[in-house]
């Protein structure tokens, strides 16, 4: 559900799980720049963000864009595990529905000649 907000900006409420995903991935990466001893702006610094952003990020914010968010993982090294993500040939869903539509019969390409 999308509800205005002031000057055009809109604010969408998030289905929950969405917003433990979010939170988790927060955690995931506070853990990591602690892990390394590194102030929130020194990350902030290396991703090209504000600390503020970073801040939001670690909070599992859903306001905070998705550049941010990669850019975190990014500076953190975390980058290389974004590769499997919705990679389209784990998605064994979207493989069953698009193999049920597929044709059933072999048919041979009928190309017609208006030779008579």
């Amino acid at each position: 559900m999308i509800a205005p907000k002031k000057k055009g900006r809109y604010s969408a409420t998030m289905p929950r799980e969405v917003e433990r995903i979010a939170e988790r991935l927060g955690t995931n990466i506070e853990t990591a720049r602690l892990r390394r001893r590194w102030r929130q702006a020194d990350l902030a610094s290396k991703a090209g963000i504000t600390r503020a952003t970073l801040a939001s990020i670690e909070k599992g914010k859903t306001t905070a864009g998705i550049g941010a968010y990669l850019a975190a993982l990014w500076a953190l090294g975390l980058d290389d595990q974004l590769k499997s993500l919705a990679d389209p040939s784990s998605d064994a869903e979207g493989i069953t529905l698009e193999s049920s539509r597929a044709n059933k019969r072999a048919r041979p390409r009928v190309n017609l000649s208006d030779d008579f």
